[in-house]
């Protein structure tokens, strides 16, 4: 292996300090630790994660150490990584390749020093290290399986399996009902609206949103805005999701017609260029501009910067464009994910579900991997289960049970 990459090793007890910090409020991976440790389902295991590298990510990383594993990290996105947790991980003995503000010839390079340690097992998050190890064939035959943590990973992992062109079995991390139902929905709905007001310092009651796409994570979106008194106009292209979004009290309409509208456009989709130039015209001056989603150019950031007669920073994290006609445009962290690049990121008890899922599928496919054949996979229901009761226990609840009749009721033919 190559050595770290870290960009500033005299941070790491700043970092150490964010990691002890989330680690008190994850008691789903603190028990999960422990039981690692004890048994040691990854002993002998390499182990490379690439997800966005901050606190939560580098103690999910930590508990798969403690399982046993030899462990690589690095970044999937250079705006959400971390460097006083990039040194404080390294100082913990694992391969560390990220550095903040990395370009994406950088990045590209990370992945691939991470990817040398020739892993068994890889946590994804959008599917690029997944890309890269088809990529490089002389890897693949360690590889027994990868978990893949959004909605466009998953949608990559599908397509690569739906073309028979993936060559080990992918665990759709997102398709549990613990990863959308908490992480995407009242993870991203929070963190978005944190991002958005600690960059623009402006209140959200009053304005008009418009929230392109309304899947899982869209609708916290649009939900928690409309919760802080916003009027929201959904955008959709998938015919329920668009009913869907009217039945909870949204506006509903074509892109173009919500556009002249905007007071703040959102961005929800895990497609490229869904804010296109026809779309950035029919903008009203001093339109505030976010991505959400997992792609930076969501929004056509570059034809943007080609347009504007004048660019300048406003505020930390808000970049002004004065277009030809005038009117100002104003993009929050420069198109790349706004709870990320202006925030930090899912709080940690989102992310405690979230993370639990990826260590107790990380160990499924350490067991079970090499029989699973290579496709995109659900995670197997009884991890779902598991993490919604360690969930409970943890947050002291408790729930009600079937009885043996009623049991017999319910999966019987007869009334």
């Amino acid at each position: 292996m190559q050595p770290n990459v870290v960009a500033h090793p005299e941070w790491a007890a700043e970092g150490t300090q964010r990691i002890d910090w989330v680690r008190r409020n994850m008691p789903i991976l603190r028990q999960l630790e422990e039981e690692f440790r004890a048994q040691q389902p990854l002993a002998g295991k390499r182990v490379v994660v690439s997800v966005h590298l901050e606190a939560k990510t580098a103690y999910l990383a930590l508990v798969l150490r403690a399982g046993g594993a030899e462990v690589a990290v690095t970044g999937s996105n250079p705006e959400s990584t971390k460097d006083d947790v990039v040194a404080a991980l390294a100082e913990e003995g694992l391969h560390l390749y990220a550095r903040h503000g990395a370009t994406p010839e950088e990045m590209r390079r990370y992945m691939g020093l991470a990817l040398d340690l020739s892993p068994h097992l890889v946590i994804d998050d959008g599917g690029d290290l997944v890309e890269l190890l088809h990529e490089r064939p002389e890897l693949l035959p360690d590889v027994i399986g990868a978990c893949e943590e959004t909605t466009s990973g998953v949608m990559r992992a599908r397509a690569r399996a739906r073309a028979g062109q993936l060559a080990f079995p992918v665990l759709l991390i997102n398709e549990a009902r613990c990863k959308y139902l908490f992480d995407n929905v009242h993870g991203t709905g929070q963190s978005v609206w944190d991002g958005v007001m600690r960059a623009t310092n402006l209140v959200v009651a009053g304005k008009t949103v418009v929230v392109i796409g309304y899947g899982w994570c869209g609708k916290g979106v649009a939900t928690r805005a409309q919760g802080l008194g916003a009027r929201v106009i959904v955008c959709e292209v998938d015919p329920v999701k668009a009913a869907d979004a009217l039945m909870n009290g949204c506006q509903v309409m074509p892109l173009l017609e919500a556009c002249p509208q905007a007071d703040l456009v959102l961005t929800v989709t895990g497609i490229r260029h869904t804010l296109r130039p026809e779309h950035l015209a029919a903008l009203r001056d001093n339109t505030l501009l976010a991505n959400a989603g997992h792609f930076w150019d969501e929004i056509d950031v570059t034809h943007l910067r080609s347009e504007a007669v004048e660019c300048r920073p406003l505020r930390t994290h808000v970049e002004g464009f004065r277009m030809p006609d005038g009117r100002w445009l104003h993009l929050l962290g420069g198109g790349n994910i706004v709870n990320i690049s202006c925030a930090d990121g899912h709080p940690a008890e989102i992310m405690d579900t979230s993370f639990a899922l990826q260590a107790l599928s990380v160990r499924h496919l350490a067991e079970h991997g090499a029989s699973l054949p290579p496709d995109a996979h659900l995670v197997p229901e009884a991890i779902d289960q598991r993490v919604a009761e360690l969930k409970l226990a943890g947050s002291r609840i408790r729930i009600d049970t079937l009885t043996p009749d009623q049991v017999a009721y319910r999966d019987g033919w007869e009334a």
